[in-house]
């Protein structure tokens, strides 16, 4: 690896982090990625915008993996402002410093570089990473990510003869910088101009497959805000894999992918020769956009013909069904060769409930977006690094409650502290006349029930205690409930997050401190030697040598 542009400083200190972690963990190799990230003209609605491009492409690469295996990646930010990637659904184990969003990581300056040190210890599965600043994510800078199993631990499905990624989402053709503008009004945004698949917009992205052969589809929702539909004309498709868990193996003719998640199927090129429509479509809104890209049989000379195949619109019920379908299957290995199901989460017993409502309001005359009352404003140094350095004044353990308040809508630095080890029932509660998406950066979780009206302590004799899917990001529908079960085994700072981008940008977040007392690398790895200091942390050493 050549760190190009890099002090000398920072290049030792890359050396001595791998030195130490090849020590520590010989027998996993390492991947290296550079990664050029610049603005360049794009054209995903048939109108020029400025985009932002990872090595000259949109969407970005995609980042191969293996479980355990380590990542260097080495990002290179050549646009005019601070940049900063996060890693949606990876774990980040022990180490939160890597996490990529701003209340763990400085930003990387203009000009400058950062190497992130990953590990996709104990994962396998779908996930996708993105920029985390400002309002990047509206230009682009986002791609796939696919952490393999190893070749000893078994897979419940035969290898595919081929492996395809597929990033959905809505699209503004608006510049990213007078969206984030917009808001920085206090303005809501206006309703997305278009759907895109794989950064193309009607029509534009091609999937080449031969006939009678099966492929793994891996579909994420990388847009904005809206919840999405996906379908294959013709085909099936078969559920197998949600956010790293292996699922029960159910057929579906099409999928809700709501902002944020991820989902793999697999699909048997099983119909006669022709070309076919790929399907994303809008659902819950009064106008519905939709696109489409084309799946080309090798040996077809026949276009897509026919009616574009429709989907599922503002049914509720609908979807909230497939949600419960959606079950972990038992019997396969995950990352580790023993069964997914040897985890009885549902026989722990809980330590603490949490509860989380969001709402929307206007605070000083400007539309804001809190949980629990508290809309989140970012401090001038990331939470993690005020954490390590002890660095007074920035952020208060217990800004935010656990239970909604009803108080009126505030600005805050939110932080809710939580005890290592502690095992966790967390309520979504929406109240609102939309659907909601949350992820939980650092963890897994059980999402065990969900349900129209308000929770009650009576909605747990509901729960799903045996079989219920393990993801990191969860829907709840309009004026409805879900309830996940989470354990915290992973210390850290961790963001809670909206997946509504807007909302998130105007204060739906907040920061989860998962502490142990016990300062060890056991329960939590040391600051990076390379880690960007910035804000009050800026001249502080980050550890000797």
């Amino acid at each position: 690896m050549v760190l190009k542009g890099s002090s000398l400083r920072q290049r030792l200190a890359v050396v001595l982090v791998l030195s130490v972690f090849a020590l520590a963990q010989a027998e996993d190799p390492y991947r290296f990625f550079n990664w050029n990230v610049t603005y360049g003209d794009i054209y995903p609605l048939g109108v020029r915008q400025q985009g932002i491009l990872i090595n000259g492409q949109f969407p970005g690469p995609d980042l191969y993996s293996v479980t355990n295996d380590n990542l260097i990646i080495n990002v290179y930010n050549n646009l005019d402002e601070p940049f900063l990637l996060s890693w949606n659904g990876m774990q980040q184990r022990r180490n939160s410093y890597e996490d990529g969003v701003y209340g763990t990581t400085c930003p990387i300056p203009p000009g400058k570089n950062f190497t992130y040190i990953l590990q996709a210890k104990d994962q396998i599965g779908t996930f996708y990473y993105f920029p985390s600043l400002a309002f990047h994510k509206a230009a682009g800078g986002f791609g796939g990510i696919r952490i393999l199993s190893r070749p000893r631990i078994p897979v419940p499905f035969p290898d595919p003869a081929g492996d395809f990624t597929v990033l959905i989402g809505d699209w503004f053709k608006t510049d990213h910088k007078k969206l984030q503008a917009k808001l920085d009004r206090g303005h809501k945004l206006p309703f997305p101009d278009g759907i895109l698949i794989n950064g193309h917009g009607p029509n534009g992205a091609f999937f080449t497959v031969e006939q009678g052969k099966t492929y793994r589809f891996r579909i994420s929702n990388v847009g904005l805000q809206n919840s999405l539909n996906f379908r294959i004309q013709g085909h099936k498709m078969k559920l197998v894999e949600v956010e790293g868990t292996h699922t029960v193996q159910t057929m579906y003719e099409s999928l809700d992918v709501h902002v944020g998640q991820s989902y793999s199927v697999l699909v048997t090129m099983d119909q006669s020769a022709q070309d076919f429509y790929i399907v994303a479509s809008t659902r819950f809104t009064d106008k519905i956009l939709t696109t489409t890209a084309t799946l080309h049989y090798s040996n077809s000379n026949k276009a897509v013909a026919g009616p574009i195949p429709s989907g599922p619109t503002d049914q509720i019920n609908w979807s909230l069904n497939q949600a419960r379908s959606i079950r972990t299957n038992l019997t396969a290995s995950g990352p580790r060769p023993n069964p997914q199901g040897s985890y009885h989460y549902g026989l722990i017993n809980i330590t603490r409930t949490i509860k989380l409502v969001s709402s929307a309001d206007q605070v000083k005359g400007k539309q804001r977006y809190a949980v629990n009352s508290v809309s989140f404003i970012p401090a001038d140094t990331p939470l993690k690094l005020a954490d390590y350095f002890k660095i007074g004044g920035v952020f208060r353990v217990g800004s935010i409650s656990d239970k909604p308040t009803g108080q009126n809508m505030y600005l805050d630095t939110s932080v809710m502290g939580a005890d290592f080890r502690a095992f966790v029932e967390i309520v979504f509660e929406n109240h609102e006349s939309i659907v909601q998406s949350w992820h939980i950066d650092g963890y897994a979780f059980w999402v065990v029930g969900m349900d129209g009206g308000l929770w009650t302590p009576d909605s747990r004799k509901e729960y799903n205690l045996r079989d219920a899917v393990s993801r990191s990001t969860t829907q709840v529908y309009p004026r409805s409930w879900t309830a996940i079960y989470m354990a915290l085994d992973n210390v850290g700072m961790w963001n809670v997050r909206t997946e509504f981008w807007a909302r998130q940008y105007l204060g739906q977040q907040f920061y989860l401190r998962v502490y142990s007392p016990v300062n060890s690398p056991r329960d939590e790895y040391p600051i990076p030697k390379n880690a960007l200091l910035c804000g009050r942390a800026q001249g502080k050493s980050t550890r000797p040598l």
